[in-house]
């Protein structure tokens, strides 16, 4: 369970950072859009289409790594207080009620969503630049079977988790600094040495600063 878990936190880490870049490019697109459109008058006819299929390209193949990271949202006002174990079985049940469900009626509908726009090569009707968009169809599957993947990772984690009593750990990934600093409960992550902030134990202490030169 644990060679899985780590193959499908792996998998949907690569596939999570590969499309990420995708930010950068509908940022340049959109853009380009506004100098073109309020600076030259020349506004594009395919910006539209560019944003609106790149954030829903984004949105969807993040799903599986945002699942792996254990980043949705979830109403924890009250689950944040049980056991782990109480916790692993109440999710290990949801997967089996909610998820795989669901993720699986995503993946068949959207399999004959992304058929029927490949066989007759959809473009978009949102603009006259008719911008292919049966490609992105495709979309719709593959995200679907990533979190496929992920949420059996994630139901290996509650078996495991109720089988030991704690989570198994998760993978290093990039913090939020609110995180940061509500783990290390104290804002001294924030203090460096550079001029116009002094050290903590000097503040503290009702001290002078030093000079930085003595």
């Amino acid at each position: 369970m644990l060679r899985y878990i780590a193959f499908a936190d792996e998998l949907s880490a690569w596939f999570g950072k590969v499309f990420a870049w995708g930010i950068l490019i509908m940022a340049f697109g959109v853009g380009y859009e506004v100098v073109a459109r309020y600076l030259f008058r020349a506004p594009t006819p395919w910006a539209f289409d560019l944003s609106y299929m790149l954030y829903g390209t984004i949105f969807m193949m993040a799903g599986a790594y945002t699942l792996s990271r254990d980043g949705h949202v979830r109403g924890d006002f009250i689950y944040r207080l049980w056991k782990p174990r109480t916790q692993a079985r109440l999710e290990l049940v949801l997967y089996f009620i909610f998820f795989f469900p669901g993720i699986t009626a995503l993946v068949f509908s959207g399999w004959k969503y992304a058929a029927r726009s490949w066989r007759y090569l959809e473009v978009s009707s949102n603009s006259p630049a008719g911008v292919p968009i049966f490609q992105f169809k495709a979309v719709i599957v593959a995200a679907g079977i990533l979190l496929f993947l992920q949420g059996v990772a994630q139901v290996f984690r509650c078996i495991l988790c109720i089988r030991t009593g704690e989570w198994p750990k998760q993978a290093e990934d990039v913090e939020e600094l609110e995180k940061v600093l509500l783990e290390t409960k104290s804002l001294d992550v924030l203090k460096t040495e550079d001029e116009g902030f002094l050290p903590s134990r000097e503040l503290d202490a009702g001290r002078e600063p030093r000079d930085r030169d003595t």
